[in-house]
């Protein structure tokens, strides 16, 4: 069976095309790799998308989301894609259960925070650390919060979080944080942000939540703990774009080079979500592109 759309990767942005394309009598295959959701289902409670008033985790999200695709018709393959061949009028999608043919294809990998690399950092991904202060940062109303991270996403988040707690300790390697000049200024003055400067996490300190970590100086080695309730870790996130290197243009942090168009450039592809080139990612964002890459393959598919 030759599909008329072939989503590689199940996170919102991906089930809003299936959606979308379902519902305009598409045949659509969704392949993800693990569950329904992607990365949102790390996420214990996602506050901040619109329609859940009591807010919702983000496990029953992805699920629901797969559930309405499901509902037109959208089928879901869990199985791992290895390869892709995009050129033509017929792409195909390699998988370890097989090989799945389709006029279209829409790239929905997202991206991978990168982990801090502590012990038993998956464990505590809920449990006080996180990697996305607008996603659990109301958790934190009136504690105290570390971040973890030199870069223009740390300073944000320091900032954001600086609003929702009482105090946020910003932990970088380096005496001076790498975020451009905008941000500097803004934190300098914000009275509940303190730094860490030339400072490493060497260990997360907890029971059944986070409640401090362990700090070493990167230039002495002496090493000092840290009480708080909560760690966001925000050095950054790779881009899972392993399967198109070579065949997409790229942006310099490794994200595939689509406008909001979500259009590749080549014929029949499209790029959404985290793993393109954008300002913000969210859920709400990812689902827009799913939305508009579903219509530009509509009219992909007419004109072809």
């Amino acid at each position: 069976m030759i599909y008329d759309m072939l989503i590689v990767g199940g996170g919102p942005g991906g089930y809003t095309a299936a959606l979308y394309g379902a519902r305009a009598g598409l045949s659509v295959l969704v392949l993800e790799k693990m569950a329904a959701g992607g990365q949102m289902t790390l996420t214990s409670q996602i506050d901040n998308y619109p329609g859940f008033p009591e807010g919702v985790d983000g496990f029953t999200l992805g699920q629901q989301m797969e559930q309405g695709a499901a509902r037109f018709g959208v089928q879901t393959r869990y199985t791992q894609v290895t390869g892709l061949e995009l050129e033509g009028s017929v792409k195909t999608v390699h998988t370890q259960e097989g090989d799945y043919e389709g006029r279209t294809v829409i790239i929905a990998t997202g991206a991978n925070p990168r982990p801090l690399g502590v012990a038993e950092e998956q464990e505590l991904i809920g449990r006080g650390l996180g990697y996305c202060a607008h996603c659990d940062g109301m958790f934190y109303r009136d504690k105290t919060v570390v971040v973890v991270g030199g870069g223009n996403s740390a300073a944000a988040d320091a900032l954001y979080l600086s609003r929702i707690c009482k105090k946020v300790i910003l932990v970088h390697r380096r005496d001076t944080l790498r975020a451009t000049k905008i941000y500097h200024q803004p934190l300098m003055e914000t009275k509940n942000v303190e730094f860490a400067w030339n400072s490493t996490v060497e260990q997360v300190l907890h029971e059944d939540f986070v409640t401090g970590v362990v700090l070493k100086d990167t230039k002495t080695g002496e090493k000092r703990t840290l009480s708080c309730d909560g760690v966001f870790v925000s050095i950054g996130r790779d881009p899972a774009t392993e399967l198109v290197k070579g065949k997409l243009p790229l942006d310099e942090a490794g994200y595939i080079q689509v406008d909001e168009t979500t259009r590749t450039p080549i014929p029949g592809v499209f790029a959404v979500g985290d793993v393109r080139t954008k300002a913000l990612r969210q859920v709400v964002t990812a689902v827009a592109d799913g939305a508009v890459a579903c219509h530009y393959a509509e009219e992909y598919l007419t004109q072809s």
